[in-house]
């Protein structure tokens, strides 16, 4: 049973925040502490310090360790497709959820040499969300329905989730709900996603901003129902699973960090647990980043998608834990200055 299992209503999830865990104080002193003594200068290792530190309080354990990570990628179709908002037909995200299955895409090789369990979940394909532009994208209870597919997808023995997407037309999804969540012009938000031309960026960018304006009322978790896709409502729900478990989340690019959009509306605390795995080259990236006041693990120029990034960071995280784990503090190493 999940977070979402029995929750009818988005009022439901109100105050939800103040009812999570948070994140162990004490263990990630103790871990600070050891960093503080392994042989190297205070701060040497950057990045990489921070985050066996994250590790450890959510993990609440001096040492955290990742003996199993879940990579969770969903996948959806969008009713704004019909604005011509994408150059490629919504058969293409079928036809990528079974390349994943037959373990072809990227995702399937970054997961393999990351070390994450990958779990490929479609979500209703054959229907797609409305129209943004014309009318909500999905009714409350759907909403919640798909939330409650992201929730159970999340393994109670992770030690990390990864999350991604996939779905065609879900760049522009993404660039309605980064715009409606922190405002700005629809320009600011939009990208060529999977490739599209001068003509297309202006339809997208007509998109989004339509869309935003007929849905002005939304806030918090109604910018899901309005503005979403069936896998951001399962990235939600995935992430708020993952908190109840005290499960910290790799979020991917540009598109699955503007999924939890929603929940940052509602309360920014609901994010704490919750990496980014990577600045993608889509130019909303680094704004939504910064409005939301996360720092990317890499920037590797990426605008794939699927987890792809998330799967590249999980190797810089096991990296981080393997030196906080593994180096010999002074003392053990009988070296001067500790």
């Amino acid at each position: 049973m999940s977070i979402l299992s029995d929750i009818t209503s988005f009022a439901e999830l109100s105050g939800l925040a103040a009812t999570l865990p948070v994140a162990d104080a004490a263990a990630a002193q103790a871990a600070t502490a050891r960093q503080m003594s392994l042989t190297k200068p205070p701060g040497a290792l950057g990045r990489l310090e921070e985050l066996a530190i994250f590790m450890a309080g959510w993990q609440r354990v001096e040492r955290p360790a990742i003996d199993r990570a879940q990579a969770l990628v969903f996948a959806g179709n969008h009713g704004v497709c019909a604005q011509g908002v994408n150059p490629f037909p919504q058969e293409v995200t079928a036809q990528m959820v079974a390349n994943f299955a037959a373990g072809g895409a990227a995702i399937n090789q970054l997961c393999r040499v990351a070390g994450a369990e990958l779990s490929v979940i479609a979500c209703d394909l054959d229907r797609p969300t409305g129209d943004i532009t014309q009318a909500e994208a999905m009714t409350e209870a759907e909403t919640l329905a798909e939330m409650r597919r992201g929730a159970e997808a999340v393994a109670e023995d992770a030690q990390i989730v990864l999350l991604g997407e996939m779905g065609i037309g879900n760049s522009t999804v993404a660039a309605a709900l980064a715009c409606a969540a922190f405002g700005g012009a629809a320009g600011d938000w939009i990208g060529r996603g999977t490739g599209s031309d001068e003509a297309g960026l202006l339809r997208k960018e007509r998109a989004v901003a339509a869309a935003c304006a007929r849905h002005a009322a939304a806030r918090g978790l109604g910018l899901l129902a309005a503005l979403g896709g069936r896998e951001q409502a399962a990235i939600c729900g995935a992430v708020l699973a993952a908190r109840a478990r005290r499960i910290p989340v790799i979020l991917d690019g540009f598109i699955c960090t503007a999924a939890t959009a929603p929940l940052f509306a509602a309360d920014p605390r609901l994010l704490d647990h919750c990496l980014v795995g990577h600045v993608s080259r889509e130019p909303g990236h680094a704004r939504l980043l910064e409005a939301m006041g996360k720092a990317p693990i890499l920037a590797l120029d990426m605008a794939l998608g699927e987890g792809s990034g998330a799967a590249v960071a999980l190797s810089v995280l096991r990296a981080a834990l393997e030196c906080h784990n593994g180096m010999a503090t002074f003392a053990e190493a009988g070296v001067a200055g500790g």
